[in-house]
């Protein structure tokens, strides 16, 4: 049986107006998409702020690296996390109904 990577993201949510920001790290995007988006825990900060549009990711095969990804850009200041978001998806739309 062949070794597969397993491979984390490093994700980015956003309410509708792209006011809110909020970052994680997961092994499995699609649940975690899931999740925020049906609201599956009613008194998360995802919840409470609707942040159900994902608007950035990035990969790493390894979890050290993609949690400390994770807490350098919570790090970051609102102007700097757009910038970077932007990078990416210069138009802020939900990468979850598509790929980028």
């Amino acid at each position: 049986m062949p070794y597969t990577t397993k491979i984390y993201h490093i994700y980015i949510l956003s309410n509708k107006l792209r006011t809110v920001f909020y970052i994680g790290v997961t092994s499995s995007l699609e649940r975690i998409i899931y999740e925020h988006q049906n609201s599956l825990y009613p008194n998360s900060f995802t919840s409470k702020y609707s942040c159900k549009y994902l608007i950035y990711y990035e990969q790493s095969s390894d979890i050290n690296e993609a949690i400390a990804r994770e807490k350098q850009l919570k790090k970051w200041n609102k102007q700097k996390k757009l910038d970077l978001i932007q990078t990416l998806n210069p138009k802020l739309r939900d990468l979850s109904t598509g790929s980028r």
